[in-house]
């Protein structure tokens, strides 16, 4: 995709849409998206930062290279962006290395004309020239699953975003889906919800199949290593 087909393409992508193909220079050299990720059958993170050398940002890579293998063992790779150039983001990364002894193991995307940022809807309203905190969750099948967006001035909890790519797999997995603060759900507990019924015959089947409170509210056991997994991510 060439800089004035992004530029034209105004329209952010929306969860369960395709990651847009686009090629972009990275502290790993130039890559294409999403098939960096895809052609290896892996899902992906991408997450955007205001600015190198900025405190709130070096803590959030700090942890996103704590807890690099995390993702990897999910199957799961990571890339960055800001509109900083490459030299600018080599530099950075070379001095969290140097002063807080934790190497940074996935690319960083140098975007300085803010053209991925603006294909993505990266900046908001009060600044052109800065992105915000966003986090885009991508499956190996290129499709967009989740978008979560973080101001400025507020740091990510990587845990949470740890489980929300857990907790999309076994999804995927199941046929089931997720309680709020789950795996730790106040009412449920660590099970899985059933989706909601399609037919009066499914219905009428449903408290015959699960436990539950209601036909349009049952719930299933979640398998114990998803559990046990997922418990290590949530906050």
């Amino acid at each position: 995709m060439s800089a004035s087909e992004v530029i034209s393409q105004e329209r952010m992508p929306l969860i369960g849409e395709k990651f847009p193909e686009v090629e972009v220079a990275t502290t790993h050299g130039r890559l294409k998206l999403p098939d960096y990720f895809t052609s290896k059958g892996k899902w992906f993170v991408l997450f955007s930062h205001p600015a190198d050398f900025t405190p709130v940002c070096t803590t959030e890579f700090y942890s996103f290279s704590l807890y690099y293998p995390e993702f990897e063992k999910l199957n799961t790779g990571l890339i960055g962006l800001s509109v900083d150039g490459n030299p600018s983001h080599i530099s950075w990364v070379q001095w969290i290395e140097r002063n807080l002894k934790i190497k940074v193991p996935f690319p960083i995307i140098a975007d300085p004309l803010g053209l991925v940022a603006r294909r993505l809807g990266m900046f908001h309203a009060q600044s052109a020239t800065n992105t915000v905190r966003a986090v885009f969750f991508v499956d190996s099948k290129a499709t967009i699953r989740a978008i979560i967006y973080y101001p400025l001035e507020l740091g990510r909890n990587v845990k949470e975003i740890l489980r929300v790519v857990k907790t999309l797999q076994l999804i995927d997995k199941t046929g089931a889906v997720a309680p709020a603060n789950w795996p730790n759900n106040e009412i449920i507990k660590d099970n899985l919800l059933n989706p909601t019924p399609a037919s009066v015959e499914e219905a009428s089947l449903r408290l015959t199949q699960f436990k539950g409170y209601d036909w349009w509210f049952t719930f299933r056991e979640a398998p114990r290593e998803d559990v046990e997994e997922a418990k290590k991510y949530a906050p």
